[in-house]
């Protein structure tokens, strides 16, 4: 039995729990409050985003979470679960994500639309230039502030491989090589089809953007414009346009070329101690775009026909390359002379790349190709994971797995194909071919070069050729 005075001490010591209890309660919504009211002015001031909040909220939830089930207890960690499962709250969250990106978005395109309309737009000031002969001062600060200006622009792809714009072109009127405008189209193909299989963007030009620099000299005018034109380009690829891909798998290895802004295929002894010049090859080439390469370009251009240096400097560079075979000055035996003259200044960053075919003399190369390919069928019979159908946007996942096969199995046994192989001194749109070689001999010789690349192409789509120069095709059999 509870006496009356224990009855009246059990009350007091309930009033008083009661009283602690009803303290905390209210000290707790004291700090909640507080709470919202520094997270609505957090909000308001430092324009924090709804979903930043939602994030941070989230992220905090889920940390209560784990610990009530840490501790185990069986109530709550059931509405817990109730909760995660409820598939129609799931389902709003994505929507509410979903309209919070196209927010972002749009909120990304305003922001870059003022950038274009802003006094930090380069592109508007009265100095700034496409052309040879005009300088662009801090070029590689403006392509850096491009870039951050553009974030959903990049300058390397999500593989982290540098993003790289194809150059090429032709003469702005007619061939007058009956076959002569057949070809280009098809070494147009050829070069568009290497670059939707890898990604890349191409620009096909057709007209002198310098009426002065005319044949091997057009490039440089176009390469300084597209520079400037593709600041989310971070290489630049020149191809004449005789000058045809005949690897349609391999990619260039830019891991090697990281401390380089120019590379050419050639040779170093040819370069500095023979001083050839035929030491390297200027109708392919891979340039960086940055400030280097402009002011390059311009020491370069200094010896090209739209310069009083023009006709001095045909005699200069025939002195420094005794087995120079042209009259007047031209690109490769200027660039060579930059390389050997100046040596100090330019040549720490260019790079002389002879390891593969880089670019490759046609005549070297034409009559390998179905020896080529009766090599790649037995690498492929040897190993069938290599002979399988695949999609076009998978090609390169494939053409990765050969090229292993190629470098750790079959590693000085296969002979690989030719990257790029050059059909110099052949002109197959004016036809005025180096005499020392045949007419019949360039245009078979292209002929068979572009049947080859193409049937590389044709086997992503389930066909090949009966033979080279030949339009007949069959299906591919894969099993």
């Amino acid at each position: 039995m509870v006496n009356a005075s224990q009855f009246e001490i059990m009350s007091a010591n309930m009033v008083q729990k009661r009283k602690f209890f009803d303290f905390l309660m209210f000290w707790a919504l004291v700090i909640v409050a507080l709470v919202l009211c520094w997270s609505l002015w957090r909000i308001c001031s430092s324009g924090i985003s709804y979903r930043a909040l939602t994030i941070e909220a989230r992220d905090s939830s889920a940390q209560w979470d784990l610990r009530i089930q840490k501790f185990g207890d069986p109530n709550v960690t059931s509405a817990i679960q109730q909760n995660q499962n409820g598939s129609s709250a799931i389902q709003q969250n994505q929507t509410n994500e979903r309209e919070m990106n196209d927010k972002e978005e749009e909120s990304l395109y305003r922001s870059m639309d003022q950038w274009e309309e802003s006094s930090d737009n380069f592109y508007a000031d009265s100095d700034f230039s496409y052309t040879v002969g005009s300088t662009v001062k801090n070029w590689d600060t403006k392509r850096q502030q491009w870039l951050r200006a553009h974030p959903h622009i990049k300058n390397y792809t999500e593989g982290g491989k540098p993003r790289i714009l194809v150059l090429t072109g032709s003469q702005p009127y007619p061939c007058k090589n009956p076959i002569g405008d057949h070809l280009l189209l098809r070494c147009f193909k050829n070069k568009q089809d290497y670059c939707r299989i890898h990604g890349l963007d191409m620009f096909y030009n057709t007209i002198l953007l310098h009426q002065r620099m005319i044949t091997f000299w057009a490039k440089i005018p176009l390469i300084r414009a597209a520079m400037v034109a593709h600041p989310e380009a971070e290489w630049i690829w020149w191809l004449d346009s005789d000058a045809l891909i005949t690897d349609m798998e391999f990619e260039h290895p830019f891991e090697r070329y990281n401390d380089f802004n120019l590379v050419v295929h050639g040779w170093e002894q040819n370069v500095f101690v023979k001083r050839s010049w035929l030491g390297i090859n200027a109708g392919v080439f891979l340039m960086r775009n940055c400030e280097w390469s402009m002011k390059f370009m311009e020491r370069w251009s200094v010896m090209g026909p739209q310069s009083p240096l023009y006709e001095p400097f045909a005699k200069i560079l025939s002195d420094v390359l005794p087995d120079r075979a042209l009259t007047e000055s031209d690109d490769q035996s200027a660039l060579i002379y930059l390389m050997i003259k100046e040596k100090k200044k330019w040549a720490g960053k260019i790079y002389i790349e002879n390891e593969y075919f880089f670019q490759g003399y046609w005549l070297d190369i034409v009559g390998s190709f179905e020896n080529i390919t009766k090599i790649y069928d037995a690498m492929e019979a040897k190993h069938p994971d290599l002979r399988r159908r695949y999609a076009e946007k998978s090609a390169r996942l494939y053409a990765g797995k050969r090229d292993r096969s190629l470098k750790e199995i079959w590693a000085g046994i296969l002979q690989r194909r030719p990257f790029v192989t050059h059909f110099t001194g052949c002109q197959p749109c004016s036809g005025n071919h180096n005499p020392i070689y045949k007419a019949e001999d360039c245009w078979n010789g292209m002929a068979r070069s572009l049947d080859f690349a193409d049937d590389q192409v044709l086997r992503i789509y389930g066909f090949r050729r009966h033979q080279l120069q030949s339009v007949v095709v069959s299906p591919i059999h894969f099993n």
